[in-house]
């Protein structure tokens, strides 16, 4: 309960935040007395939860205050007025929810509203009517049409669902499904009255029958919330699924048809919530999600009266009409002989998949699918029927399609006095205006085809702000497509794309180095098919990219492996589905098992490896969330690429016999000079073999500068990507990589030495590029004192640079440029929450109190004197160690296990144990790599004992977050998990923790 309420009206540092009732009972501004007081009479029933609320707001409001006073006991508190606070909270700004009013401060809680628009709100700048109409805000609070009632085609009469049956055109089966939907989703639905009512109101009203009346008050519980039987808690519809206290079938059949009307609800606030509110408050998780979005007959639970077809919610809902004079939507009923229209499955992938950004009306300036605008509010349902006939009969193209659909838009959203025309007439409507508006459209050289700027917009590689500017000609095709953030996804990165032979310093296309047996013909073929599904097969001598067509036509590969790269060419092109005849994509592909498992998984891993999942139907690549969107991967498949064995790593260094995968090979390659190119090294028997090793690329990529120039200015950047850049040559790379593998320069000096190269290459000296020998004469001091002078903060062990928070994400751009400026200290920043629980953390539980005495003392020394049993002990001291420091709590130091043991504070019976633990912090040694790697790691590689591991794990999160061991500092959750030190299993099992995982024992509390 304490967390779940929340205020905005609370002072002190909670001043205009949305807060907790807990982060509020926890905060300094309640004493020990006072917060044991007020839950004890809340517990004991002699305050309610609202009135607790308003007794913690009061205590903060007069501490806060520049009164004399004391701060009142709770006692008093109970006679002080709080009228005022009352007044806040009840006369917050309240929308209409489904079936209680919601607050301002909800909607924001659950990311429905921003802060701008919240505070907007309270200054009275938008009011809440305009808010409740905002698609963004209105989808949430009152939801998109469920199925309302029956359309009968021959008597054009709307009826209720129940009366449907009653006259025996819906089965009784269909018809209970149906109302337990709506139900299930807000309200039963009288379409004929146009009333949406509770259950208990269409059971009176005659809506629905008595019969029927428990089934849907069941259903009506995935709105209201159900019971838990366990703790009398308010809990949604998943969870009561999660919990046994629905039958599976019935709780995916309401969750899908929630999800289909405009997302999950919320039972306790009575809204809708985005899907990562629901994942956060447990009312929604990952599997179910797959489960409902590639449904199968299981799971399709909705059935199609006019074609016998098992459906899901959100397809039977598709195939409705609209109600023209009430906006519900009416699934129709044919009799025997009658035609019935519905858009099938293909065509409405095509309607979904073609896009524009020049519709008007209410989607100006918005890019919106044809799917959309069909059933806009601007197209009628004979104009839909009639044009969709026509596109599926061939009379019309996805094109003209488009485009008739435009014209109407534009003739309705017009100020012309005709009537909107029909589609006999449109066909005869000079429609070039909209034409040219489309085949003008910007453009850009996508892999095979152009992309539309519409498209990279909507493929999230533009944004609005770009594309406006596009639009009108601030910026040219050709800027937007040099950006770094465009160019990779329009043009993706090096592939290997030839040979080079060390010995004779040739360089030979691959075809070539297998027929002179350079390559075996396994390796060459593999590394074609890389080509091939990365956007085209590579000539490297004349530097050509040619389809696979066109390299079998210039014998830069031989005709007996022209089908097998053919088929490889397809993760670009696409592959035909068999089954629907629509064009998917190379992972689709692998998921229908069209192409054999390994196989797909290696080139799938190619194209990440160059750059990122090409979408086949636009022809580029795409960010990793749309490439999840759009079905091109899954969370399942990127685990197996992030983390491959040696099933998963198809790709074969010739010289090292190792397996490796795409990118691995990839980073051993050189860089043709002329070209650009990255070329696979051949070396003979006897001669040195160059590359990287994956300790030192690990420790390359993790080492991180701002003070790099050139394109690097002002830039976060890798000594890995330094190393890799255009400033440093192939030569300059051995020489420096073999120094510091031989252990003559540190990783400092490294850098030291790259910074210095790339200072020169980019100044206006005319010296050439100083070599490797000379450099180490060249004075470095100004690249030395910019490293060593950059501001530094006290990390957990060591000191962290505010490079580095701003990489972990700890503080932004804006704030590292006030650093950088001095316009705000290191002591200032330090201090701000949002930093100081990474660097520094919450407290651990650092001593004992005993109660009896008031005497407070250490964890060992309660243990020594019988307080604490050897067990508990042991364990709380391992979760110190685990989250920073060994503690003191009497004479309030912080200490390492080695200095804790010195000076007894622990004794030297568990110095071991807890230095083990300590490798929390200060990292565990990898055994196969010697690198440093974390506790999640280390749990992962069965380094650790599991439940150990689980337990010091827990710690840390609970204490303010996941250790980095290299950087020494916590990390928010992303970025643990983008480097490796959590994953979302381990977040499930933490996030549910059953008694396995409860690793702590409270002592005056023994489980039974």
């Amino acid at each position: 309960m304490l967390k779940s309420m929340t205020t905005t009206n609370a002072g002190g540092q909670f001043q205009g935040k949305t807060v907790s009732l807990w982060d509020l009972l926890y905060s300094k501004y309640i004493t020990e007395e006072q917060r044991r007081e007020i839950v004890q009479q809340y517990k004991s029933g002699a305050i309610t939860s609202q009135r607790f609320m308003e007794m913690i707001l009061s205590i903060i409001q007069q501490v806060t205050t520049t009164t004399t006073s004391s701060v009142t006991t709770c006692t008093q508190l109970e006679t002080i007025p709080t009228t005022k606070t009352i007044t806040t909270i009840t006369t917050e700004t309240t929308f209409h929810g489904i079936r209680k009013d919601v607050t301002a401060g909800e909607l924001l809680e659950s990311k429905i509203i921003d802060k701008k628009l919240y505070e907007d709100l309270s200054a009275g700048k938008v009011t809440v009517n305009q808010v409740s109409e905002m698609d963004s805000v209105r989808k949430f609070l009152k939801g998109s049409n469920c199925i309302a009632g029956i359309y009968v085609q021959s008597s054009k009469k709307i009826m209720s669902i129940y009366d449907a049956k009653s006259k025996g055109l819906l089965t009784p089966g269909t018809s209970l499904v149906l109302l337990e939907a709506q139900a299930a989703t807000g309200f039963v639905i009288d379409p004929v009255k146009n009333k949406k009512l509770s259950v208990e109101e269409a059971a009176a009203q005659g809506v629905v029958g008595n019969e029927w009346k428990n089934k849907l008050l069941s259903a009506e519980r995935a709105v209201t919330g159900y019971k838990d039987p366990y703790t009398g808690n308010t809990i949604s519809l998943f969870q009561a699924l999660k919990k046994d206290l629905i039958v599976k079938d019935h709780g995916i059949r309401l969750l899908e048809a929630q999800i289909a009307t405009g997302g999950i609800i919320d039972p306790v606030y009575s809204h809708r919530v985005p899907v990562e509110v629901a994942y956060k408050r447990g009312y929604f998780d990952e599997e179910m999600n797959k489960v409902l979005e590639d449904p199968d007959d299981d799971t399709k639970g909705f059935f199609d009266p006019n074609t016998q077809e098992n459906l899901t919610y959100l397809q039977l809902v598709e195939r409705c009409v609209t109600d023209p004079d009430t906006g519900l939507s009416l699934l129709v009923i044919v009799k025997k002989g009658e035609t019935y229209f519905f858009i099938d499955e293909q065509t409405k992938t095509m309607l979904k998949s073609i896009t524009t950004t020049n519709a008007g009306g209410q989607f100006q300036g918005k890019t919106v699918s044809l799917w959309d605008l069909l059933y806009s509010k601007y197209i009628t349902e004979e104009q839909r029927r009639e044009i969709v006939q026509q596109y599926k009969s061939g009379a019309i193209t996805s094109q003209r399609f488009m485009e008739m659909i435009l014209s109407i838009i534009q003739q309705v959203t017009t100020t012309t006095t005709s009537s909107v025309t029909t589609c006999t007439q449109l066909e005869t409507i000079p429609t070039t205006k909209t034409i040219t508006t489309i085949t003008t459209e910007t453009t850009f050289h996508g892999i095979r085809k152009d992309v539309t700027a519409g498209e990279l917009l909507e493929s999230k590689i533009i944004d609005k702000k770009l594309y406006e500017d596009l639009s009108t000609g601030k910026v040219t095709v050709n800027q937007v497509s040099e950006m770094d953030s465009v160019r990779k996804f329009l043009k993706g990165s090096n592939c290997i794309a030839g040979i080079y032979v060390q010995s004779s310093k040739k360089i030979m296309s691959i075809y070539d180095a297998k027929s002179k047996g350079l390559l075996t013909p396994g390796t060459s073929l593999v590394l074609l098919e890389a080509q091939a599904a990365t956007g085209f097969v590579i000539d490297p001598v004349k530097n050509k990219k040619l389809s696979v067509e066109e390299a079998a036509a210039q014998g830069v590969v031989g005709n007996e492996w022209k089908n097998k790269l053919l088929s490889a060419e397809r993760a670009v092109t696409g592959y035909k589905d068999p089954y629907t005849g629509n064009t998917i994509s190379l992972f689709q592909a692998l998921k229908k098992d069209l192409i054999v498992k390994d196989h797909g998984i290696r080139l799938l891993e190619a194209q990440i490896a160059t750059g990122g999942i090409i979408d086949p139907v636009y022809s580029h690549r795409v960010p990793v969330e749309v490439a999840y969107k759009r079905g091109y991967f899954d969370e399942e498949m990127n685990k197996v690429l992030e983390d491959p064995g040696d099933d998963t790593k198809g790709f074969f260094d010739p010289n090292t016999q190792e397996n490796l995968t795409y990118l691995q090979l990839v980073e051993r390659c050189v860089t043709d000079p002329d070209t650009g190119l990255s070329l696979l090294v051949i070396v003979k028997k006897g001669e040195t073999y160059f590359f990287i090793d994956e300790q030192t690329k690990t420790m390359l990529k993790s080492m991180t500068t701002t003070n790099a120039g050139g394109q690097f200015q002002g830039k976060t950047v890798s000594l890995w990507d330094l190393l890799y850049s255009k400033y440093i040559t192939e030569e300059q790379r051995r020489e420096i990589v073999q120094q510091y593998k031989s252990g003559a320069i540190t990783s400092q000096r490294f850098m030291e030495m790259i910074l210095s190269i790339i200072q020169q290459v980019t100044t206006t000296t005319t010296s050439s590029v100083t070599t490797c020998t000379q450099l180490e004469t060249i004075p470095t001091t100004k690249t030395i004192t910019t490293i060593t002078t950059e501001t530094t903060f006290h990390g957990i062990r060591k000191d962290v640079t505010a490079g580095e928070l701003l990489e972990s994400k700890i503080i932004d751009k804006k704030l590292y440029e006030d650093l950088s400026a001095g316009k705000v200290t290191v002591n200032q920043v330090s201090e701000m929450d949002s930093v100081r629980k990474f660097l520094k953390g919450s407290n651990c539980i650092a001593g004992i109190y005993v109660q009896s005495s008031k005497k407070i003392m250490s964890i060992y020394d309660a243990k020594s004197k019988g307080l604490l049993t050897p067990g508990t002990s042991l364990v709380l001291l391992e979760a110190q160690a685990a989250t920073g420091f060994v503690i003191d709590p009497v004479k309030n130091k912080k200490l390492s296990v080695e200095e804790a043991a010195a000076q007894g504070v622990v004794g030297n019976e568990w110095k071991n144990k807890l230095l083990s633990a300590e490798r929390a912090v200060t990292g565990y040694k990898d055994p196969y790599t010697g690198n440093t790697i974390s506790l999640f790691q280390a749990l992962k590689k069965d380094l650790i004992v599991k439940d150990h591991g689980i337990r010091l794990l827990e710690a840390q999160i609970a204490t303010g977050g996941i250790i980095d061991p290299v950087y020494s500092h916590r990390v928010p959750v992303e970025v643990a998990y983008k480097r490796g030190y959590f994953d979302e299993e381990m977040n499930k099992v933490l996030e549910d923790p059953d008694d396995d995982t409860k690793g702590f024992l409270t002592p005056t509390h023994r489980r039974t």
